[in-house]
Parts: C-alpha cells; sequence; structure tokens
C-alpha cells in the first residue's frame, strides 16, 4: 500500500518525517520505503483532527508504529513513533532517539518561552539563537520542574510553535548555523541505547509543531491557546463534553485537629459540619478534594502526621474513616452537586515489606535509590497491581475524580534499574514506566467514564512537575505549582508567563506565608489576582468565627462574572515582574474576538510609587467604539477603539489595589 500523506509535508510523510535513530549503529532520519516497509495505514477524523496510523516493518523482529495528525483549522501537526517487539527473539539496538531533528529557514531565529516551577517559577526568556545554543536538559524525570518543553521559535517572517509532550527525562536543543537556520534536536529518555525483548516497546514524545506567519508574540499566544484548548484538552465526562471553568473546595483545614499541614487531618466526623456549613453559607463548589493521608500505612496502622512516609497502600484507614463513613461523605456531596476527587501518588512506594505482606505486592517492582522506592508501573504486572487498587477506591467509596501527586524524583531509580538489566539496556525502565504512567491515567479515567466520574485527571507532581503536553492529554494542573500558594505577587508573576502556555490552571485563592499554612489572608486585591478556571476554595468553615462570609460569596460572584472569558485570547499589557518585584503595575486582558467583549485586570502592586499607568488595548479595532463598564462601581464610559489602542489610563489612589474592567465593542 502506497503513503497517502503527500510526498514533501515533513511534518507528515513517513520518509521526511523530522524523527532520528540508530538501528544496531546504522543511522536514520525518517523511514525510507525501501527498508521500512509500509504493512498498513490508516486515516482517521476525530473533530478537528485527522490521524494517520502506520504500521512498518523493520525486520528484526522490529515494528514501528508511525501515528501523525494534523488539525487543518491551525496549521498543526504532531508525531509519534513506537518501536516494538513483535517476534520471538530480541531486535536490534535502538540508539540516538530524537523525537524531532528540525530545521527552520529565516533570518534572526529568537526563541522564546517559560522556565519550569519550583526555583524558576516560569520566568520568561528570549534568546537570539545567532548568540548561543540553548540547551534544555531535564534529567530528574519530572518534566516542568526546572525547564518548559512549550516553545515558540521566531524565524524570518514569522514562526513555529513547538512543544515536546513526554513524562520522564528530555533533552531540548536549540541552535542556529552561519546561514541563519535554526535548529531543534529533541529526546525523550536520555541516553536511550536499548534492544527490546520479544513483546517490549519503547516510543518517542509526541511533538507538536504549529507554524505561523507574522512575527507576533500576541498572535503566536493565542493560535496556541486555541489550539490547546480545542485540540489538546481532556473531555469533561464520557458524553465528550469539553472542560469547563469550576470551583473546589477544601475541608482539611477545617478541623481543629493537629496535623503536618493541614492534608490529613480531615476525619469521618469533621467534612458533615464543613459542608454543611458551606451550604448554609450559599457557598457552591463542584469539585471536593479529599487529600492526602486517607489510607493505612503498609502495615494497616492508622497515621496522625506522616502521610509522605506511609504511601502504597492505597487501602482506606478505618479508624478515620469508618464503616461507609467515607462512602457516605461522597454520596451527600454529590446529593449537592459536588464531585469527590481523591489524592493518591502511585509511583512511590514506602514500607516495601508492609506491602509485600499484606498486599500482594512484589520486591521486584520496588526501585531504590538510596531511602527513594520508586514504584516500577513499566512492569505489566506492578501495573496492573497499582491500577487495581486505585481503581477499586474510587469505586468502592464513591471518588469521582482521581487527583495524582509525585513528591520524588525518580531518574536516577530508573537509571540504576536499567544499568542492572545488563549492556544495551539504558533507558528502558524510563521509556516503559512513562508510557506506562499514560496507560495508568488511561485505565483510571476509562473508570470514570464507566461511574459518571470525572474524565481528566488533576495533575500534580510536588504541583507544577508533570505539565508536558502528553499529561495534559489527559489532566489539568488544580494547582500550577505548589508556591502558588503564598503571595499574591507571585500568583500575578505565573498568571503572565504560565497562563500563555496552559491556559486551563488554577492557584491558591489565599495569601499566605508558608506554603502549608492552615489558613491566611484573602481581600479583593488577591482574588483579582486568583480568578483562574479553577477557583480553588479553603477556608476554617466552622473553625474559624471571624471568617468572612460574604467576602467568599463576592469572590465566587466575581469569578462567575469573568469565567466565559478565562480561556479566550490571552493578552499580558505590562512587562513579566518575578516575585520579588512589587514595584510596578501588572495587567492584562482575556479577549473574546468572537463576541468581541472581554476583561481587563490592572493591578497596581504592593510597592508601586506611580499612582496611574496608560495600558494600550491593542487587541481592539482602532475604527470601532467600546465601552468600559467598572465592575467596583458599574460606571459605563464610552471611548473610541483608538483612543484605546493608543493607550488608556488607569488610575489607582493607592497601592495594592486592582480594577476589573469589562469591555465590550458599541454594536
Amino acid at each position: 500500500m502506497s503513503n497517502p500523506n503527500p510526498r514533501g509535508n515533513r511534518f507528515a510523510d513517513l520518509e521526511t518525517l523530522p524523527v532520528r535513530f540508530t538501528l544496531d549503529g546504522e543511522p536514520f532520519r525518517g523511514f525510507d520505503p525501501e527498508r521500512f516497509k509500509l504493512v498498513e495505514t490508516q486515516t482517521t477524523t476525530e473533530g478537528e483532527k485527522v490521524k494517520t496510523v502506520s504500521t512498518l516493518d523493520a525486520g528484526g523482529n522490529l515494528s514501528i508504529t508511525v501515528e501523525t495528525a494534523r488539525y487543518p483549522n491551525y496549521g498543526a501537526h504532531e508525531w509519534a513513533v513506537w518501536f516494538r517487539n513483535t517476534g520471538n527473539g530480541n531486535t536490534p539496538v535502538i540508539g540516538d532517539l530524537k523525537s524531532a531533528d528540525l530545521f527552520f529557514e529565516g533570518e534572526n531565529p529568537v526563541l522564546r518561552g517559560i522556565l519550569g516551577d519550583h526555583q524558576n517559577q516560569y520566568r520568561p526568556y528570549a534568546h537570539n539563537l545567532l548568540d548561543g545554543p540553548v540547551d534544555h536538559l531535564s534529567t530528574t524525570g519530572k518534566p516542568t520542574h526546572i525547564y518548559f518543553p512549550y516553545y515558540n521559535l521566531e524565524h524570518g517572517g514569522g514562526g513555529t510553535l513547538l512543544a515536546i509532550g513526554w513524562g520522564g527525562t528530555w533533552e531540548a536543543n536549540f541552535s542556529a548555523d552561519e546561514n541563519n537556520r535554526a535548529r531543534l534536536t529533541a529526546t525523550a529518555t536520555n541516553g536511550l541505547r536499548t534492544y527490546l525483548k520479544p513483546g517490549e516497546s519503547v516510543r518517542t514524545a509526541r511533538v507538536v509543531a504549529i507554524p505561523y506567519a507574522g512575527r507576533d508574540e500576541d498572535l503566536a499566544t493565542n493560535l496556541w491557546r486555541r489550539w490547546f484548548v480545542n485540540c489538546n484538552m481532556p473531555r469533561a465526562n464520557a458524553a465528550g463534553d469539553p472542560v469547563k471553568p469550576f470551583r473546589t473546595i477544601f475541608l482539611a483545614v477545617d478541623t481543629g485537629l493537629p496535623n503536618s499541614d493541614g492534608s490529613i487531618s480531615e476525619r469521618h466526623f469533621t467534612w458533615r459540619p464543613s459542608l454543611e456549613k458551606m451550604l448554609a453559607e450559599n457557598i457552591r463548589a463542584d469539585f471536593r478534594w479529599l487529600d492526602a493521608g486517607w489510607y493505612f500505612d503498609p502495615w494497616g496502622k492508622t497515621v496522625e502526621t506522616d502521610w509522605w512516609g506511609t504511601i502504597g497502600s492505597w487501602e482506606l484507614d478505618t479508624v478515620k474513616w469508618p464503616g461507609g463513613s467515607l462512602r457516605e461523605s461522597t454520596d451527600f456531596a454529590r446529593q449537592h452537586g459536588m464531585k469527590t476527587l481523591a489524592w493518591f501518588e502511585p509511583e512511590r512506594v514506602t514500607h516495601v515489606d508492609g506491602l509485600v505482606a499484606n498486599h500482594g505486592y512484589k520486591c521486584e517492582w520496588a526501585l531504590r535509590d538510596g531511602n527513594l522506592v520508586v514504584n516500577n508501573i513499566g512492569n505489566p504486572e506492578c501495573l496492573d497491581w497499582t491500577a487495581g487498587r486505585i481503581i477499586a477506591m474510587m469505586e468502592k467509596h464513591g471518588v469521582d475524580m482521581y487527583r495524582e501527586d509525585n513528591n520524588c524524583y525518580p531518574g536516577e531509580c530508573w537509571a540504576k534499574a536499567a544499568l542492572a538489566e545488563g549492556a544495551d539496556r539504558a533507558g528502558i525502565v524510563e521509556n516503559k514506566a512513562v508510557a506506562a504512567h499514560y496507560e495508568l491515567w488511561d485505565r483510571v479515567l476509562a473508570h470514570c467514564a464507566k461511574t459518571g466520574g470525572a474524565t481528566f485527571a488533576d495533575s500534580c507532581a510536588s504541583g507544577g512537575g508533570r505539565n508536558d503536553l502528553e499529561s495534559m492529554r489527559r489532566g489539568v494542573p488544580l494547582l500550577r505549582s505548589d508556591s502558588d500558594r503564598t503571595t499574591t505577587s507571585l500568583r500575578l508573576s505565573m498568571t503572565t508567563s504560565f497562563n500563555k502556555w496552559i491556559p486551563f490552571c488554577g492557584a491558591s485563592t489565599l495569601e499566605q506565608a508558608g506554603q502549608l499554612d492552615l489558613d491566611g489572608k484573602r481581600d479583593p486585591y488577591i482574588t483579582r489576582a486568583s480568578l483562574n478556571p479553577v477557583f480553588n476554595l479553603a477556608a476554617q468553615w466552622t473553625q474559624n468565627p471571624a471568617t468572612d462570609f460574604e467576602l467568599i460569596r463576592a469572590g465566587l460572584r466575581e469569578w462567575d462574572s469573568v469565567k466565559e472569558f478565562l480561556l479566550k485570547d490571552f493578552y499580558v499589557l505590562t512587562e513579566w515582574r518575578p516575585e520579588a518585584d512589587r514595584s510596578g503595575w501588572t495587567g492584562f486582558m482575556y479577549f473574546d474576538p468572537e463576541t468581541e467583549k472581554g476583561a481587563l485586570f490592572a493591578f497596581r502592586m504592593e510597592e508601586c510609587a506611580e499612582p496611574e499607568r496608560a495600558l494600550s488595548l491593542r487587541m481592539l479595532d482602532p475604527a470601532a467604539e467600546y465601552e468600559l463598564r467598572d465592575a467596583d462601581t458599574g460606571a459605563a464610559v464610552r471611548r473610541a477603539g483608538s483612543e484605546l489602542v493608543a493607550g488608556h489610563v488607569f488610575r489607582h489612589a493607592a497601592p495594592r489595589t486592582a480594577s476589573l474592567v469589562f469591555v465590550s465593542r458599541v454594536k
């Protein structure tokens, strides 16, 4: 059968597909039809996506599956490749596997993007590749903690948006030659060099490339956001509905019980007073959190404080939740319009001897590096065991949504385990584990589809450690960072960088000194900095008689008033500021080009000496007229689009003040 893709399309034609590898040392780039025999090709249309899956016979027991897709409405292309042993003997050694090896023509190549979570706090950068290469080497196994594999490469009269979807170690190298030609080489599973035993497989990352015309960062940002929301996000339910903005509620800080950080204090006798008080105060949420600490340790003992050091059994702690009390709480929540999400951490285990003695675990599934023990879900038996325990718990206790965390760096454990397998097995353990992790999520979400739960996960890995593109097809980050639970200035900093790339996300709605504080400060300034598609509420509903419920209700009303805009086009109207810089203004706007309406936020920050700032509303039509309505006073004024594009002046009498203004075109 001939290749149905148009020849010369480097993103779709098998022969020119920008994937590089070696087989027993012989180099290949793309799939030469004389060497790789086409067995079967199938093309299907799934919504906005036209997907082609091709199976190739590489000889030597090796089958190769190439999945390409295009999104005609966005000019987007993607690809991923699987190498499988379908025979009875070992395959040739697969090495130097590059998920992408791409060249880009055009003058003055400039790489734009943001760095990862933790110490980099999603800091943006712009680097002219003529000044030198850029190399992002992620070695920990949490793919978005240090670097962030989403890129805007400007070149010539436009650019290309790029993303590398891989949940383990990876590397992206960008360079330019003397002729201004830029190059990207991207690796998933650093150092992979392995043969495959019968039944084994390895894969590349999923790579997305979206070329665009016009060297305009706003254009690129919003092309990406539209594609991401419409084509990359998971679905909300089995019916395939889109995920819409939602509210969550956290109850564990409202118990009055001593604990390590608030995540393990909820009990069978605490949830009802919290929820009943919340409902009595006319506060509603879509999801209720059941966070860490609900489980027995592997020896079947209740755990008072050490939620981190006692995981792996995924068996309900019946001291904290006797009888059917947890199911009673999830049923109660559902009766009042709330689903329940529960916390799991399946990639790490503790007390392996207890898991073996009591829960059918096998010692060989535990990958060790000092005190760290990584659960080897890349082993099919271990994957079955892990998925089975998670799904059984969710089914028995009526849990509607899967929240996953990962509080370790598995990279070194994977590497040591592969080394123990002998020569020519580098990277095999990691690659299988990452692929199995995606399968784990797929199994859990398939269960949720059957039970009416949420068919997307909450993606957390010590905050923002797992927000790679492939994971974002299955999950959304309810918290884009653990540190985003602290200062308002950090929250604004992250909104003006992270939200360009991952539109659907959430943050805390409190300001607090420490990430793990039980409660914090709330006011309109903080609330306006917290208005994301996910609105997370935590409060001491019954324990603190001074809790200001009207302030919470006002915040929810304001979120309701802007939620329709939060997944639309996004414009940052001021320079980006790190957390420590509170000396200026921060402004941004969400704008719907179809309805020509939007919501504009202008913050005079805590240490800002300037009482006014002109913000250019450059997304508006200079020839049109617009109404600006102040959310605080209700006052509305009309202004010419040309005046707003030139710069509308915002005036705040005092620092630490925020405006919310609704903008709409006058018809």
